[in-house]
């Protein structure tokens, strides 16, 4: 006979649902309020700010580079985050056990601080352009999930299968593509979403790193919040968030998440 779940815990759950949902319907009403200022609940239903998205020549600007910085940011990440991880995955007796510390420094340290020593360093002491800086800072910042995520399903991952290929006659190369990449394709999913969501939204990186005719779309957000305070801040809100799901959904889609339901 099925047990039935006590009221209490059922109630539990429902206000840690409406907790972390609530936010998100408080964004989506204030976005389609018809009113000049933000308001929940709406006062009238409009699309008009959404409409004043695209209308203002910053906001697009911006939306291009912030997508420019998290692809190529987390691009760069995964090209030097994979192999680390499966330098650290193969060869965890040789290689020193605090290596794997250090790629978990960019989230120990405060962002700020972070954010701070690169415009120091890279920006300003080594003279890199700013879309450089951003990239490298982008890629900083988000390379322990890449790192810590697939180094998660190397760690789970029988490396006598690799060696069975190279004994087969497989180059080594051949085999880290052919054999090895394959078998962790889901943490290698699951970094390059967490990786690509972080950058997408970083504000501490970007705010040290922007500079004249270079801006996120977040830093942007700010310098409107200083003038205005219209709807237009939640309709940019809600197209991020329709943004991660369909970043999720298409790589659902074409490469499959499957290994989040197991």
């Amino acid at each position: 006979m099925q047990r039935r779940a006590h009221p209490a815990l059922i109630a539990f759950a429902v206000l840690t649902f409406l907790f972390l949902i609530g936010p998100l319907v408080i964004i989506v009403g204030a976005a389609l309020s018809d009113t000049s200022y933000l308001t929940f609940p709406p006062q009238g239903l409009t699309l008009h700010w959404f409409q004043n998205v695209f209308e203002i020549s910053a906001f697009k600007r911006t939306m291009i580079t912030s997508f420019q910085l998290a692809v190529g940011g987390t691009a760069l990440s995964m090209a030097i985050g994979i192999p680390a991880a499966y330098a650290m995955a193969r060869y965890r007796i040789e290689l020193p056990r605090f290596l794997g510390n250090v790629f978990v420094l960019p989230i120990l340290v405060p962002e700020i601080v972070l954010g701070f020593s690169l415009m120091k360093s890279v920006a300003v002491g080594s003279g890199v352009p700013i879309m450089g800086a951003l990239l490298l800072g982008h890629a900083l910042l988000v390379l322990p999930y890449c790192v810590r995520v697939v180094g998660a399903s190397l760690n789970s991952f029988d490396f006598s299968i690799e060696e069975a290929a190279v004994s087969l006659g497989c180059p080594r190369w051949k085999a880290f593509f052919t054999v090895v990449l394959p078998n962790v394709k889901p943490g290698i999913i699951a970094g390059f979403i967490l990786a690509f969501i972080t950058s997408l939204n970083d504000v501490s990186i970007s705010i040290f790193l922007t500079g004249p005719g270079v801006s996120t779309l977040p830093i942007q957000l700010l310098a409107h919040m200083e003038q205005f305070f219209d709807p237009t801040i939640a309709s940019v809100s809600v197209l991020l968030m329709f943004v991660t799901v369909a970043v999720m959904a298409i790589v659902e889609r074409t490469l499959g998440l499957t290994f989040l339901t197991k």
